[in-house]
């Protein structure tokens, strides 16, 4: 290795083994390192200086290929700060993350002993580094000719420039086909393109900071691999093609100069490139030895010509003052400077008679010179610009003398202000962050190297010959499409309609399956769902059909029902796509995880045969998710080439197996379900037969329905305190999400653990009332704790959710109890693991969780917690016990029942249905309809007949004549009518009516009375279409004898209406044989509000004294 050549600004460097310390110890000292030629760098070690009190304790890291123009070492996003010394004579050596090309290494102190100053000696590990160079002048194009077209593309480069904007590659061909690798506003495009579809993706920022970028583009028909420093992007192109047509030429450096369309007048490249290939091929070797056509150079150099700009880096506490002329009349200044903040101070001078300022307020210029002189005290105020804190270089001129200013910004004509407005502003006092270079002042470039030596001017915290600006937002940490936002300092991420939520748009707001929406409480109804929660799949829409037992999942497609077919043949058949509502990828996922799926398919045919013939090949087939032709059909199964009827041996013609195989001329149908939901969703149907004269066909795929969700009850019970199970190491760099339910009677015990060297993640109970996420990324641990107000080891199932990233680290319990913290703005982002995962225990010594871990998913992945657990001593699949927490959804008086895979609400005993007995058993009675149900012995029932209706007789239970407890909803417009009528074989009678005036009455006779005791419920006319609901109970009395005259007149017409909710005596009229007569049709009577205002208690009858003591 070359000798060491030591530099500071003041410097002092010792000889021999003593090593370097300077004469001063602050900010503004360096060590610089001339390693002869550029060098391959990969690590770095440092020591204190040799048997004294001075060492380094933490440094930056600069490096350059020529001296000048100085770049950071970025390590996780930031300007990485290294760990040096604790003392004087250990060495503490750091791998490069990833290394470095360079001739020149700066190292930075920042803090160094407290005992002593500054002291270092240094050692670089590293290998030669050789490449062949080229330096583009803007106007030469190497041309490559190739000699056949290929399927897969391998290019690689790399450049650097201080220009935004410049074609580094181009192909094109006299089809349309084309490619294009360019920058564009300092960013790298890259393009494909052809007749059937094109693609643009852009990558990377501050690309023309004039130093070194690797490029890397590997494509395989449509899939491509797009690679910028080390940060992959994979798209897929549009339009369906393998390869492309480029007229077996590529261009390096700009479009060539053949008069092809599609140049556009884009500027060619201008900078340097080495290291080209392209599929194995070194084009800059090639070129050197002129092996391809150079001929568009004008002096083709194989040495990087440079640059001989001097940036200035500001940061928040910076300044650099230059000098200026007095007593002249004009001022005139200019200056480049990026940024990524809004506001900030550009320029502020003292002028002979006020001040000059010069600011950037939100994203706009503005130029303020205050005047004060004898005569009079006045403000001139100039803005100009929009959108300026882009982080690209922008150009500023100002001139201004007296009753005149002129502001360019960029060189625009059209952005130059000549003109004074007279009013009055706040200095601004935000400090510029940013860079500035191509400083002038009165025409004048400033001598930034005197200043750097001292002899000119001043500055302070200020970076010379080196801009340190950062895209945050490069790579992008704002996932599932959130969009990124940037200051000088980090960045936030806007997530509206994504479907994602978090710091990094990283968490679905949306629950992954209709399974788990039911067991939030919802009821049938569309919604969105999202499979894999922080995974690829986007979100997408769902309708959720909640049945008693089941849970079904339907996704539609854009076929129309019996669709027509004709003029296919064997030869020519007819493609028929089948599209969703969601992708192949989002069905994919729900037919992966459901218990079962099917999708109905029928074929209408008419001379139109299906699948048998002669030869075995079917005339028909459909496609699966797998892209595999499928020869069965609807009713049938894999292998079987037969429809529903040749299985069930009851086609029309016995000599075939499907109806339509028999070509008759009558129109005949072969339809069933597709059950095996591994080819499923069908995506496409190829019909063959309906060319010929009087043939046609007419086909119908219907909705896949899918039932149930594997992954939400996807369970482990853990038994034994050494019980566990282990997976692969959990892949969760930059970005992790943890999600799992749990129940325990325990106090404590670990859900998951994962170790790396010194990183590690695990969540586990701390307490009965504390979960814990803790984790180490290499900034030292980080432990989040959540307090529940009651126990968690309760034996219900609580919900835990933990998630880390780059911004943030969040836990959340039963999405109540929340923690979170903030991730420190500079320090190491990567979790690094290495060991199996262990779930339901820490590593030795163990810590084991005793109880049931159920849907745990990391990072969109359900892990196969029953699968693993079939094979595990100490762990059992599946756990019970899901009624203690879900049983309180069953409402109304439902009965939760335990099912392995999750509970089902009985409704059986209430007036109520659906899956948490919470929809009205109902019905509408036209005139002259009645609902009949025996509760009498069957010897009773069966004494008394009716020949109007049909009766249904159930088993002898006991009857109960001195009390009744009733209740019932009810709607309307008609009166009089009665509600309900309760009879017995001794013909007592209890009857709830509407009288004429559609006033609620209730009758019946409480023994020993001469006439039948009334009580007149309510006067308000309730025959109003509202629905109303009565609860009434009487007892200890007997009841007396029926009024037939009464009940007569009010049962005619009869009752028409809606009832519901019918309940007597604790029997409801789902659970009761019943018989009806007349039309009757199912109704949800009971939904409607009630709009009628509550009678008041001085007219509420059942509060009345006059009752007779009755408790009603």
């Amino acid at each position: 290795m070359e000798p060491l050549i030591c530099h500071s600004l003041v410097y002092w460097c010792s000889t021999g083994a003593g090593g370097w310390s300077p004469l001063d110890s602050d900010h503004y000292q360096w060590l610089q390192v001339d390693l002869g030629t550029r060098r391959q760098v990969s690590a770095i070690a440092t020591q204190g200086r040799y048997s004294s009190s001075d060492w380094t304790t933490k440094y930056r890291l600069l490096y350059s290929d020529t001296g000048r123009n100085w770049k950071p070492y970025h390590q996780d996003g930031n300007i990485w700060a290294f760990s040096g010394n604790s003392n004087s004579e250990s060495s503490v050596r750091h791998e490069l993350q990833h290394g470095i090309v360079a001739r020149f290494l700066r190292l930075v102190p920042l803090d160094w002993s407290e005992e002593g100053r500054i002291g270092l000696r240094i050692e670089v590990y590293g290998c030669f580094y050789w490449a062949d160079v080229i330096n583009f002048d803007g106007q030469g194009v190497i041309s490559y000719r190739f000699k056949m077209k290929i399927i897969k593309d391998v290019i690689a480069l790399r450049f650097k420039t201080s220009e935004s904007d410049g074609v580094i590659l181009h192909g094109e061909g006299q089809q349309g086909d084309y490619i294009t690798l360019e920058l564009d506003k300092a960013k790298l495009l890259n393009q494909y393109g052809s007749i059937l579809g094109h693609t643009s993706v852009t990558t990377g920022s501050l690309l023309d900071d004039n130093h070194w970028h690797s490029v890397v583009i590997e494509r395989y028909r449509r899939n491509v691999n797009f690679t910028l420093d080390r940060h992959t992007q994979h798209f897929r192109t549009n339009g369906e093609f393998d390869h492309l047509d480029l007229d077996y030429e590529l261009s390096f450096g700009g479009m060539p100069y053949s008069g092809k369309p599609g140049g556009g007048g884009k500027k060619n490249f201008k900078g340097c490139m080495e290291s080209i290939n392209y599929n194995g091929d070194n084009i800059t070797d090639l070129a050197r030895r002129k092996k391809l056509d150079t001929s568009t150079f004008r002096n083709l150099s194989f040495s990087c010509v440079e640059t001989h700009t001097f940036p200035v880096f500001f940061n928040a506490t910076s300044f650099l003052q230059l000098p200026g002329r007095a007593n002249h009349n004009t001022l005139s200044v200019g200056f480049h400077f990026r940024t990524w903040n809004p506001y900030g101070l550009l320029l502020f001078s003292n002028l002979d008679d006020g001040t000059l300022e010069v600011s950037l307020k939100d994203g706009k210029i503005a130029v303020h010179i205050n005047v004060t002189n004898a005569a009079r005290n006045y403000r001139a105020d100039l803005t100009s610009g929009s959108g300026l804190n882009d982080g690209q270089w922008h150009a500023i001129r100002l001139v201004a003398k007296e009753n005149f200013a002129m502001l360019t910004i960029d060189g625009d004509e059209a952005s130059a202000v000549r003109y004074f407005l007279q009013t009055l502003f706040p200095p601004s006092q935000q400090s510029f962050q940013g860079c500035m270079q191509a400083i002038l002042v009165d025409d004048q470039p400033a001598d930034l190297h005197a200043v750097e030596k001292g002899t000119v001017g001043a500055f302070e915290n200020v970076s010379l010959d080196m801009c340190a600006i950062i895209d945050r937002c490069m790579p992008n940490h704002c996932e599932h499409g959130g969009r990124c936002m940037q200051t000088w300092d980090g960045f936030s991420c806007t997530c509206d309609g994504t479907g994602y939520t978090g710091a990094t748009c990283h968490t679905s707001i949306y629950e992954p399956s209709c399974e788990a929406y039911k067991h939030l409480g919802r009821s049938s109804d569309t919604y969105w769902i999202d499979p894999d929660g922080s995974g690829p799949l986007g979100p997408f829409k769902v309708n959720c059909n909640m049945t008693e037992d089941k849970v079904w999942t339907t996704v539609i497609n854009n076929l129309p029902p019996k669709t027509a077919i004709t003029g296919s043949s064997r030869e020519r058949r007819t493609i028929l796509q089948v599209n969703y509502s969601a992708s192949m990828a989002q069905v994919t996922a729900i037919t992966t995880s459901a218990e079962y799926c099917e999708q109905h398919i029928a074929y209408s045919c008419r001379m139109s045969r299906l699948l048998n013939t002669p030869d075995g090949t079917p005339y028909t087939w459909w496609v699966g998710r797998g892209n595999e032709k499928h020869f069965y059909w609807g009713g049938s199964g894999p292998g079987i080439q037969k429809c529903a009827c040749g299985i069930d041996r009851n086609c029309t013609d016995a000599k075939y197996d499907c109806n339509c195989d028999a070509d008759a001329k009558q129109w005949r149908e072969d339809s069933g379900l597709l059950i095996y939901k591994e080819h499923l969703p069908v995506s496409q149907v190829a019909v063959g037969d309906t060319n010929r004269p009087g043939s046609e066909a007419r086909l119908t795929v219907g909705p896949l329905s899918c039932q149930g969700d594997d992954n939400y009850w996807n369970a482990a019970s853990f038994t034994t305190p050494s019980s566990y199970l282990h997976f692969a190491t959990f892949q969760g760099e930059t970005s992790a999400d943890i999600a799992f339910y749990f129940k325990t009677s325990a106090p404590y015990g670990v859900f998951l653990e994962n170790l790396g060297n010194t990183d590690f993640i695990r969540l586990e109970l701390k307490s009965p009332h504390v979960v814990s996420f803790s984790f180490d990324v290499g900034n030292g641990p980080v432990e989040l704790t959540v307090q529940s107000t009651t126990p968690l080891n309760d034996d219900l199932w609580h919900r835990v959710t933990a998630e880390r990233n780059v911004k943030e680290s969040v836990l959340l319990v039963d999405q109540v109890y929340r923690a979170s913290r903030p991730a420190p703005a500079q320090g190491h982002t990567r979790l690094e693991l290495f060991s199996q995962l262990y779930v339901g225990s820490s590593e030795p010594p163990f810590l084991s969780f005793l109880g049931c871990i159920r849907a745990l998913r990391m990072n969109g992945v359900t892990l196969d917690l029953e699968e693993r657990a079939k094979v595990t001593p100490g762990v059992k699949p599946g756990c019970q016990g899901h009624c203690t927490s879900f049983g309180m959804y069953c409402q109304n008086g439902g009965k939760c029942v335990e099912k392995y895979n999750g509970y089902l609400c009985d409704c059986t005993a209430t007036a109520y249905d659906g899956p948490f007995c919470t929809r009205d058993v109902g019905g509408f009675f036209e005139a002259g309809a009645l609902v009949r149900y025996s509760f009498l012995p069957e010897a009773v029932a069966g004494a008394s007949r009716d020949s109007r209706m049909l009766t249904h007789e159930q088993k002898a239970r006991e009857v109960n004549l001195t009390k009744e407890e009733v209740a019932f909803s009810f709607s309307t417009s008609s009166a009089p009518a009665i509600l309900l009528y309760v009879s017995s074989k001794t013909r007592d009678y209890l009857a709830v009516v509407l009288r004429p005036n559609g006033s609620l009455q209730v009758r019946y006779n409480l023994g020993g009375l001469r006439e039948p005791f009334t009580i007149n419920v309510d006067e308000r006319n309730l025959a109003n279409g509202q629905t109303h609901t009565i609860k009434m109970s009487r007892v200890d009395r007997k009841t007396g004898h029926v009024d037939p005259l009464l009940i007569e007149s009010y049962n005619t017409p009869g009752f028409i209406g809606c009832l519901s909710r019918v309940e007597f005596n604790g029997i409801t009229d789902s659970s009761s044989p019943a018989a009806h007569l007349g039309k009757l049709v199912e109704s949800n009577c009971g939904a409607s509000p009630l709009t009628i205002p509550p009678m008041s208690a001085a007219t509420d009858p059942w509060h009345l004294d006059n009752t007779g003591g009755s408790e009603l």
